[in-house]
């Protein structure tokens, strides 16, 4: 029988989940694959209902857009007052996070509506989202309803943005949706919604046209619909998961349907998972592979095919384990009642003949759990398939372990029979028995089943020839005898079974004990560690200790850029690996090396080090000593795949405090220099101003040649001057926060000829051809800001490049693209992306005038309207510098 019995651990979370539950408000999600289906009007029409009977309702902010429907369902519910923040020349209107708060304590047990969960809040606010302020509301005792998309979910957004071509910017995380309390789906057929859509009760008319033609189109709300649905199913699974195991249910529930293959020690493991994994993808389910490892220990060959057909299920997408336990069935049975897998696939190989009453693996598995469905999966059974255990079975008999257990099952029924006769007159010939079978126990526990099975057979022998009349002979005197015989035989086999199996279990269980006591001490070391180098040190030290062998760990430098990493190895290294074999593992993330189907002629083993967020390095690990030419067992790969991902979290860490460090001195250093910077800007303007006003009025009076030529270039240059000081401020200006966009919807056409006309004077004599499409769609954006972009773009092509520009726009998916094309020399390979940092020059001892912050200025305006600038190579020759900018839909 399982043990049944709750985890004390388990429990007391479960407790502790509790009491936080209890303090904590309700969290209520109204769910729905777009707008339109209704989800504000459901959750006001619930929230009447609790009113009517008798709860506090208030209303913290509700999106009606204009809906009569929504309006007339949302009267007679008192709202909290919102609070006014300006926000770029603009007061809106916001939820008041303090005073819902207060109500919250003044009127214990209410309910707060809160539309629109993945709202931005706008700046100044407390909280960046309002999903935050949910949550404080909540921790405050608060129950909010609130309602939410499904393309705001953070893990589905790019998948939406995939389908409808439309990126989504306000998200929030899937923590919040899955720790949610209760959610609601609120679902409306296509047809339905587009008829809604139709007729007004969506968006106002203008507005309305534009979204048929984009977001609102069928195949857009079928595929939305979907995801929505799938989403809710898997929340639901994960709860009903986790209430089976609180409760402790150990039927299985084929509500969704899922397999669990079962890998056995022979040569057709890797049939089985093959079965499975087509079995699986033709009927789109989860899947699981599972070994369970008995008292009876296979051979290393058959550890390798175990070994080979779980990784081959992990690598066609199935969950692997490794079970210790006494029997294969009651694992099994366990096993997918604890992860509720309805269907079990088993190997079936036709046998001629078996013993009687022992039952085949699938009959077994189905008399056991009747709830479970057994699929059989049919082996061949040629004489040449099958396997050949006599060697392998002698070779172990003959080993140098197994001799000495046999010695001792012969050497304790000798000592036992010695005593036994010299005691012979003072203990009965019954309590004689007795003492063969404690012989058999102690061999058993010692030495195993094999010499405790000899030791039973010699034990009745030895009990037989000195002990029963006639002594000092086989024969038997009284046919009772023969019963004894049989009953002591048969109980010393069985209890040195047992023994031997209590022994292989308790051996089990000390060396799991032994391994997670390794890795916790390791954790615990890992995480004090500050450098690279402590790391390393540690996991060399775990590596010899656990396996006794050499290793190295190979990190690239911080510095490096993505995809141009060179490994370098770490000092404290045991082990010379294979730098070629190392970058091969660290660049596709996967295992090479000894024991892998990858340059398995590698001396060393190399594990990838695979961190949340990418490839840390590479864990090389020298082939064992004891069997270099074998595989890793699948216990040993288990525990190396864990040491390697505490070793890349770890140097993840240890990367982002080095990276946090870095940017806090960078960033003092920029406030330093911008507050310099500033201060000499500000002395700066008022002698240019004189010097350019001196400069004009000379130039108005009647000069020499040479006077006027003096004159101009001192006006030239102050200009220069004027121009630099000007964007030392406006830099200052920009990445301090203090410039307020005055966004507004403009065609493109317009900013672009703006900029061609302030050019006239750099540009003359320069033909640009301007290739803007009529169909480009407004775009909302400061147009003295970017025309400032464009002009910056621009001035750096006449600089640099000789020859005709080029200005391209067209809309790319969610955004909008305008290149900047000219035919000169190009950026310098490899600085595309730095030319944008401030005081960053293509040419750093170039005769051109200029600091490096035009294009500096340009990435900062476009992001501040939320898009990218980036800057590549032409093939065909020059150098295009490339801005995106968000794509949306203007107001009606």
């Amino acid at each position: 029988m399982s043990d049944a019995r709750p985890d004390p651990d388990e429990l007391l979370a479960r407790v502790q989940r509790e009491a936080a539950q209890a303090r904590r408000g309700r969290l209520k999600i109204f769910f729905g694959a777009n707008a339109g289906v209704g989800k504000t009007f459901a959750m006001l029409a619930a929230a009447q209902a609790a009113a009517r009977e008798g709860r506090g309702v208030r209303i913290g902010v509700v999106e009606t857009h204009g809906r009569a429907d929504t309006e007339a369902v949302a009267r007679g519910l008192e709202r909290l007052p919102l609070r006014e923040v300006d926000h770029r020349d603009q007061r809106l209107r916001e939820f008041d996070l303090d005073a819902a708060l207060a109500w919250g304590r003044a009127s214990p047990g209410g309910l707060l509506l809160l539309d629109e969960l993945a709202h931005s809040n706008a700046p100044g606010s407390r909280h960046a989202k309002r999903w935050q302020d949910a949550e404080e509301l909540c921790n405050a005792g608060i129950e909010v309803w609130t309602t939410l998309n499904v393309q705001h979910l953070e893990s589905l957004n790019d998948v939406v943005g995939g389908i409808t071509g439309i990126r989504v910017w306000e998200t929030l995380p899937d923590r919040v949706f899955d720790a949610a309390d209760e959610v609601v789906v609120v679902d409306l057929p296509p047809d339905e919604l587009l008829q809604r859509l139709k007729e007004g009760k969506v968006y106002l008319p203008a507005q309305a046209e534009r979204a048929a033609q984009n977001f609102f189109r069928k195949g857009n709300l079928l595929a939305l619909r979907e995801l929505a649905l799938r989403r809710t199913a898997d929340r639901v699974d994960d709860q009903m998961q986790a209430w089976r195991r609180d409760q402790g249910t150990a039927a299985v529930w084929p509500n969704r349907e899922s397999l669990l293959a079962c890998v056995g020690p022979g040569g057709h493991a890797e049939r089985v998972v093959r079965s499975a994994a087509r079995l699986a993808q033709q009927l789109d389910l989860a899947w699981h592979a599972v070994h369970v490892e008995t008292a009876r220990a296979a051979g290393e060959p058959a550890r390798a095919q175990v070994q080979r057909a779980l990784e081959l299920a992990q690598s066609l997408g199935a969950r692997t384990a490794v079970l210790s336990a006494p029997a294969a069935v009651p694992a099994l049975v366990g096993y997918a009642r604890e992860h509720n897998l309805s269907r079990l696939v088993v190997g079936r190989r036709e046998r001629a003949w078996r013993w009687p009453g022992r039952r085949s693996l699938a009959d077994a598995l189905s008399h056991v759990a009747e709830d479970i469905d057994v699929l059989q999966v049919a082996l061949p059974t040629t004489r040449r398939e099958r396997p050949m255990p006599t060697r392998p079975a002698l070779r172990g008999l003959l080993t140098t372990a197994s001799l000495r257990g046999l010695a001792a099952a012969v050497a304790g029924v000798a000592v036992v029979t010695a005593g036994a006769l010299a005691l012979l007159q003072f203990i009965a010939i019954t309590n004689i028995a007795m003492l063969y079978l404690l012989n058999v126990v102690g061999v058993a526990l010692w030495f195993g089943r094999a010499p405790g099975a000899l030791a039973a057979l010699l034990g009745v022998a030895a009990f037989d020839f000195a002990f029963v009349e006639p002594r000092w002979s086989f024969a038997v005197g009284d046919a009772q005898y023969l019963v004894t015989f049989a009953v002591l035989l048969l109980v010393g086999l069985l209890i040195g079974q047992l023994a031997a199996g209590l022994k292989a279990q308790a051996r089990a269980a000390q060396e799991r004990e032994r391994r997670v006591r390794g890795l916790y001490a390791m954790s615990r070391e890992l995480s004090a560690a500050l450098v690279a180098e402590q790391v390393a040190e540690i996991a060399l030290r775990f590596l010899r200790a656990e396996f006794g062998v050499a290793a190295a760990v190979l990190v690239p430098p911080l510095a490096a850029s993505p995809g141009r990493e060179v490994l370098a190895v770490l000092p404290g290294a045991s082990v010379a690996p294979d730098l070629g074999v190392a970058q091969w593992a660290f660049d596709h993330a996967q295992a090479a090396g000894q024991g892998t189907d990858t340059l398995p002629a590698s001396p060393c083993l190399m594990l990838p080090l695979r961190a949340p967020m990418r490839v840390r390095g590479v864990l090389a690990i020298e082939g064992r000593r004891d069997s270099p030419a074998q595989r890793w067992t699948p216990e040993q790969r288990e525990l190396l795949d864990t040491c390697a991902s505490l070793l890349a979290i770890s140097l993840e860490r240890i990367h982002y405090i080095e990276v946090a460090q870095q940017s806090s001195l960078q960033m003092e250093g920029e406030r330093l220099r911008n507050s310099l910077l500033t201060a000499i800007s500000h002395d700066l303007r008022t002698p240019l101003a004189a010097l350019v006003g001196l400069a004009d009025a000379l130039q108005l009076t009647p000069l020499q040649p040479q006077q006027a030529e003096v004159a101009g270039a001192m006006r030239r240059s102050s200009l220069r001057m004027s121009a630099l000081v000007s964007n030392l401020l406006d830099m200052a200006r920009l990445q301090s926060g203090a410039v307020q966009l005055n966004r507004q919807w403009l065609p493109l056409q317009e900013v672009v000829g703006s900029a061609l006309a302030s050019l006239d004077e750099t540009l003359a004599g320069r033909p640009v051809r301007v290739v803007l499409p009529a169909e480009l769609p407004l775009v909302e954006l400061d147009a003295v800001l970017f025309e400032r972009v464009l002009v910056n773009l621009l001035e750096n092509a006449v600089k640099y490049a000789p020859g005709p520009l080029r200005i391209e726009a067209r809309v790319a998916g969610p955004e909008i693209e305008i290149d900047v094309v000219d035919e000169g020399p190009g950026f310098p390979p490899g600085r595309e992306l730095r030319l944008f940092d401030k005081f960053e020059r293509g040419d750093r001892e170039s005769a051109l005038p200029g600091v490096g912050l035009g294009l500096a200025i340009c990435k900062a305006i476009v992001e501040a309207h939320g898009g990218r600038i980036g800057a590549h190579n032409v093939a065909t020759g020059g150098a295009c510098v490339r801005v995106a900018l968000p794509r949306g839909e203007p107001p009606a």
